[in-house]
């Protein structure tokens, strides 16, 4: 018993070091970085190689740019009295922000069920990356699509009239709200039992498309649905992004859509960390 005893002592002892030496690997700044780096492009080649991906994050908002542009372009000009390219290509931006982010959010149910995120939980890496390279992941194509519809938006006669600065300030917004999005969406993709739920969000971004200052001017709307066209995100994102093309108003309307941000990070953050850990934690 004594040396069963010793040697559990021993055992304990040699493994101290070794558990705490492990502990500050995977703890580690630098590998932190190095590790959102590789899931990162792990995200998004499993993304470039899917064709549901390509089709709800670019396909479809480039058709829909068309699509206004021949069916509305010149009944919102005329009615507005500038071109409609300054209302439709930021709202297509902030549509295919959104729309991608419903096929990322399927993605992770995927991975959760499949026992990718339980794998990942055991294995001797940062916990955080797994999240923080989604969220990398989610920004790049956030980004690389805005880019894609600007250049469909110039080929229309979309111009930029203010300064360079303005133009990437014009190419973060969407990020910025697509990625509060992006949180909304995996925090409902953590707890859905089905994937019919994190696609059913796709009504959501419809509403806020329909109901927008993208798609036709404010004095278009009834008065009484006015004040909701408004002050929801997405006529926000619009107005501040007109401003930042064409000139006018930027600082209200995008201090209201920081605003927006801020609370559904607020709202998701809390449900997506628990979330996360009980999906990661399962089995």
């Amino acid at each position: 018993m004594a040396v069963a005893g010793g040697g559990t002592k021993a055992g304990l002892l040699f493994k101290g070091p070794r558990a705490a030496s492990r502990e500050s690997y995977e703890r580690s700044p630098w590998r932190l970085l190095v590790q959102i780096r590789l899931q990162t492009a792990r995200i998004l080649r499993g993304w470039s190689r899917d064709v549901a991906t390509t089709i709800e994050a670019l396909i479809v908002p480039i058709a829909l740019l068309f699509t206004l542009d021949i069916v509305l372009g010149k009944a919102i000009s005329q009615v507005s009295g500038e071109s409609a390219l300054y209302g439709s290509v930021p709202m297509v931006a902030m549509v295919g922000a959104m729309s991608g982010a419903t096929v990322g959010g399927i993605g992770l149910m995927r991975e959760r069920t499949d026992g990718l995120l339980s794998r990942l939980w055991v294995l001797p890496v940062h916990r955080a990356s797994v999240m923080f390279s989604r969220i990398a992941a989610d920004a790049a194509r956030i980004f690389l699509t805005t880019v894609a519809i600007l250049c469909v938006g110039l080929l229309l006669g979309f111009r930029f009239r203010q300064g360079i600065m303005e133009a990437l300030i014009w190419l973060c917004v969407p990020v910025v709200f697509g990625l509060a999005f992006c949180a909304l969406i995996n925090a409902i993709a953590l707890y859905a039992a089905k994937a019919l739920v994190v696609e059913a969000t796709g009504l959501l971004y419809a509403l806020l498309m329909f109901f927008s200052t993208g798609w036709v001017p404010l004095a278009q709307y009834p008065s009484w649905i006015q004040p909701a066209v408004q002050h929801q995100p997405l006529t926000y994102a619009v107005e501040a992004m007109r401003g930042l093309a064409l000139g006018g108003p930027v600082l209200a309307p995008m201090a209201g859509l920081l605003l927006w941000v801020a609370a559904i990070v607020a709202v998701c953050a809390v449900p997506l960390t628990n979330g996360y850990r009980r999906a990661s934690m399962r089995g």
